[in-house]
């Protein structure tokens, strides 16, 4: 029966599909899911897609990515809402250049793009708390992703301000949204049954009109769903009989494979992850021949920049993820051509009627010359008093950024001891920190090392602990358990420390408020340090590499690239061009423990030592 089902849904797939024009008023119908193949516009319609995150794409660039997808074969955007950039604290909400979702979405359909947007509120996404924001955390009781009521009243302020922006983008309304997916892989979390249908009338009530979709792995199927909503897979080999599954639990609708992984994401201090070009072709080829529909997650990945990586927790195990997502996607990183998206192309150009476009130029690259570093500022000279507190106060709670708290970097927590002994976490250090005794390097407490012995000394000494949020969790059932800091006792001879002085350091723009001074010969750790990059002429990408450096963040010109750490597999940052200028621009280094004298620019990324995805255990069980 199944076997029937496919083919009579590949013989409905004879005819070409036209390219999208660009948008107009339409007074027919949307996408529709009625029968064995979607139709729009009344005509029968293949999804051949791919996700781009405008958030993790320099704006500058969006054309750019977006035309590469269009001449790829590509006829429909997908992009998810990370509603913790958009709402950075409560009720503040960002809508603006970097975060222009309106823009975005209109500039796919100039481009001839349909969109299906995945607005959450939860959308995973290796991204930290898979997008929900670190304030609700503030609630002790918290429960995310369930009607618990300070979930919902966030949601609904959320989305009272998010569905009034793509309502008039929608194709009803004349824009290119043919799909909203509810929420997403909600069947691998499924802590409440009534969690779903709530999403579904959130976006209902508020005017969302068109086809809904869920997007749920093999076994999220089972529990994922909700009535009236179209059922999509994801999934990266064909293994398992999961799109007959689908098939199985939804006769008589057209299938989706809503997130086809191209490749995947990277951990620190592991390989970097990569599926062959030829492995993926054969299984994208074998689900477009019966006519199933596809979106490739990622068609280009992006960066994820700043502290904005989330992290794995798998069988007891917390693992932070690099701040590049490249993926191993069709477009690299950097928006270059891969193997995967010529022979993507070639294999898309047989579904379309008409030649596909021609394909855009390369954004030209430099290598600059090395940045030296000419001036220094301990960290102990940048503090900014935050609270004295008796017990240790997590991230989530200091009571900064208008009481919304602290949501990344690092914090340092600062009290007084009279002895040596044996110093003990209790696993209260999320996620990693650097420990000083009157501000001498000690040694570090995280996840792993959770105990050592502090040295003897005379009279009361300073003990500082800097605690670096390293990423929160992203999927998995441990979102709630995603507070930072200090999140509980720590313990000195078993006896719990007392009487802390918190600093916030949360690396904002324009943070840093001291006095520079000139490199010292032997310059103190943790530090910032800065040099200037001149730049002759029209700047162009680049990608920064710090050998002799070991761990710490670099910003240019204000903006945060991301963390380094020479543990790897991640060797360079990228540097987009329009971040920089012409004439001199400032790069500052946070590191922990070691540093060169100067900075190196490279032409293309090193991403690290490989390994094959599938011999990836999460990524299995996934």
């Amino acid at each position: 029966m199944l076997r029937l089902y496919l083919c009579s849904v590949y013989y409905s797939f004879n005819t070409k599909i036209t390219a999208p024009e660009v948008r107009r008023m339409s007074q027919k119908e949307g996408l529709r899911a009625n029968s064995f193949q979607f139709t729009l516009e009344g005509e029968p319609f293949r999804i051949l897609g791919g996700s781009i995150h405008y958030f993790r794409v320099p704006r500058a660039y969006w054309e750019d990515r977006l035309l590469k997808m269009r001449a790829c074969g590509v006829n429909t955007l997908t992009t998810y809402v990370p509603w913790n950039l958009h709402e950075p604290e409560r009720g503040v909400f960002n809508f603006q250049d970097q975060l222009d979702l309106k823009a975005y979405i209109s500039l796919a359909a100039e481009l001839g793009l349909w969109v299906i947007l995945r607005p959450g509120p939860y959308i995973c996404a290796e991204w930290d708390l898979g997008g929900l924001p670190s304030w609700l955390l503030r609630d002790k009781n918290m429960k995310l992703r369930t009607t618990y009521p300070g979930f919902t009243e966030a949601v609904n302020s959320f989305f009272d301000k998010l569905i009034p922006i793509i309502k008039p983008l929608q194709f009803k309304e004349g824009g290119p949204i043919i799909a909203v997916q509810v929420e997403n892989e909600y069947g691998s979390y499924a802590k409440d049954e009534h969690y779903m249908p709530y999403i579904k009338e959130a976006l209902l009530s508020r005017g969302t009109n068109e086809l809904l979709l869920t997007s749920d792995n093999r076994e999220g199927l089972k529990c994922g769903g909700v009535d009236g909503v179209l059922k999509t897979v994801n999934l990266q080999r064909l293994a398992y009989g999961t799109i007959q599954y689908l098939a199985y639990m939804q006769p008589q609708k057209p299938l989706l494979v809503m997130e086809y992984w191209s490749g995947w994401f990277d951990v620190w201090s592991e390989s970097h992850h990569v599926f062959p070009a030829e492995d993926m072709l054969a299984v994208v080829s074998q689900i477009l021949e019966p006519g199933v529909s596809i979106n490739l997650y990622m068609f280009h990945g992006g960066t994820s920049f700043g502290f904005m990586n989330g992290a794995v927790a798998n069988l007891g195990t917390y693992k932070p993820q690099v701040g590049s997502y490249d993926y191993d996607a069709p477009l690299s990183e950097a928006g270059d051509y891969t193997t995967k998206y010529q022979l993507l192309r070639n294999l898309f150009s047989q579904f379309h009627s008409e030649k596909l476009p021609e394909v855009p130029s390369l954004q030209a690259r430099r290598v600059y010359e090395p940045v030296i570093i000419q001036q220094h500022l301990s960290l102990w000279e940048s503090l900014q008093f935050t609270e004295k507190s008796e017990e240790p106060v997590n991230m989530e709670n200091l009571p900064v950024n208008s009481n919304n708290g602290q949501s990344y970097g690092y914090t340092l927590y600062e009290t007084t001891i009279s002895r040596g002994g044996l110093l003990n976490s209790k696993k209260n250090v999320k996620d990693r920190a650097l420990v000083f005794v009157d501000r001498h390097f000690v040694g570090v407490l995280d996840y792993k090392s959770v105990e050592f012995a502090l040295p003897d000394g005379k009279g009361e000494r300073t003990l500082s602990l800097l605690v670096e949020n390293c990423g929160r969790v992203n999927y998995g059932k441990a979102l709630d358990d995603q507070r930072k800091g200090l999140v509980g006792d720590i313990v000195l001879n078993h006896v719990p420390l007392k009487d802390f002085t918190i600093y916030c350091l949360d690396m904002k723009p324009n943070f840093l408020k001291s006095q520079w001074n000139s490199v010292p010969q032997k310059p103190s750790f943790p530090g910032f340090f800065q040099g200037m990059l001149y730049v002759d002429g029209h700047p162009r990408d680049t990608f920064i590499r710090l050998p002799g450096w070991s761990k710490g963040v670099v910003f240019i010109n204000g903006q945060n690239l991301g963390r380094h750490w020479s543990i790897g597999p991640q060797k360079t940052l990228y540097l987009p061009g329009p971040w920089l200028k012409s004439g001199n621009n400032q790069i500052i280094v946070f590191e922990e423990q070691k540093a060169d004298d100067k900075l190196v620019f490279v032409e293309n990324p090193d991403h690290g030592k490989t390994i094959d995805v599938y011999k990836y255990p999460f990524c299995v069980l996934l």
